[in-house]
């Protein structure tokens, strides 16, 4: 385990303490990372501790993120004022906007989150006005390089084995430019899931920004036309206008957002109905605190809340707390389907897995915060890094 300290003094910033800074003083935030999984530690005054995420994938530059542009800001502040710190940061580093930055501020908040529930012996899911429980879920699949056929068998066997009776697979190529993952892949699996998963199946798909609106629109007519219920990102995901397009001339509802991190940009959306369901991603967009934001604006409009939680690392987690929470929950929780033939990271991050699929639902337990122990053998494999609170 590789260690490197970080200090609030000399030349980082200095966080600064105000009304909301009740309750023992954050004093220190660790690290463990590697290039696809980060978790944060977090320290107060009086020993307590909470564990968090920044988000997968390069998630060791997150993790220098984090220290630099994260940890300064929040060091030395009342646990009780995260709120207002998750909303201070974004302003507090404004010449760096993006992704990055709500990744790394993922990992502060998640972790602040798990401290309160540890510190009130409640779930989150409790604390955000929710309960423990169950929740619908989804199987998930992530891949485009498998036939109709076979991806069908694989959702047969899940169903079989662990009672799910949702399912999403994937259509058209990641960003294709109306170009298939090979020709005729989506005509095919189309059809070929509703056959396999009969009349009484939950059908969704995703298309990864990979239509125009034209090509969107006809695929839909396809989806329409086999009872599927979800098109996810059908069109390039920065273009609003287009996504907007394909939700005004479909009935099936359209889903979109995990990749937005701006807040008013999703106020934007909302507010264009560019969508019928959103979706944030917790660690994307910065957290429980900024996904709660997100998911009462759209229930403000109607809109349903169905977020992007695409593995089983604390992501899944996080997102089953918050639907148990949410204003307006969408009808399932996205479940990555992917084990270690695809996902080989996933494997060993926690002493015990909180991820049971029984009757096709998975459950928020009754324990205080997540509810989860990081397994130690992973952590000491880790790059490890530390910032603390000046004296």
């Amino acid at each position: 385990m590789t260690a490197t300290p970080y200090s609030a003094s000399g030349a980082m910033p200095k966080a600064g303490r105000g009304a909301a800074d009740t309750g023992p003083r954050i004093t220190a935030f660790e690290t463990f990372a590697t290039p696809l999984v980060g978790f944060v530690r977090l320290t107060t005054e009086d020993g307590a501790q909470g564990w968090g995420q920044v988000s997968t994938y390069n998630a060791d530059i997150t993790a220098q993120v984090f220290h630099r542009q994260v940890a300064p800001w929040a060091l030395g502040r009342g646990i009780d004022a995260l709120e207002e710190i998750v909303a201070e940061i974004p302003e507090r580093e404004h010449k760096y906007p993006g992704t990055y930055l709500m990744r790394a501020l993922a990992g502060l908040d998640t972790a602040a989150w798990d401290w309160r529930g540890k510190a009130l012996g409640k779930p989150v899911a409790e604390l955000l006005g929710g309960s423990a429980g169950e929740i619908r879920a989804y199987a998930s699949s992530m891949r485009r390089d498998i036939t109709p056929e076979a991806e069908a068998e694989r959702m047969l066997r899940l169903r079989d084995a662990h009672g799910f009776d949702a399912f999403k697979v994937r259509v058209g190529a990641e960003c294709g430019h109306d170009v298939d993952e090979w020709p005729g892949r989506t005509e095919a699996i189309v059809p070929a899931m509703r056959r396999a998963m009969g009349a009484g199946a939950a059908l969704l798909v995703d298309g990864n920004s990979g239509f125009s609106p034209a090509r969107a629109i006809e695929v839909g007519r396809m989806l329409e036309a086999e009872g599927y219920e979800h098109f996810e990102e059908p069109c390039r995901y920065w273009k609003l206008e287009e996504t907007a397009e394909v939700a005004r001339a479909l009935d099936i509802d359209v889903a979109g957002g995990e990749q937005d991190w701006d807040l008013e940009n999703w106020r934007r959306m909302i507010e264009m109905r560019a969508v019928d369901i959103v979706q944030p991603d917790i660690l994307y967009l910065g957290g429980m605190t900024r996904s709660m934001q997100v998911a009462r604006m759209g229930a403000e409009a109607g809109l349903p809340c169905t977020p992007h939680a695409a593995n089983l690392s604390l992501v899944t987690l996080f997102t089953m707390h918050l639907m148990r929470a949410l204003p307006l929950p969408g009808r399932y929780l996205e479940f990555s389907i992917e084990g270690p033939d695809y996902y080989p990271w996933q494997d060993e991050l926690f002493v015990e897995s909180p991820y049971d699929i029984t009757d096709g639902r998975a459950r928020v337990t009754d324990a205080p915060g997540w509810g989860v122990e990081i397994a130690p053998e992973w952590l000491s494999k880790s790059t490890y890094q530390k910032s603390e609170a000046d004296a």
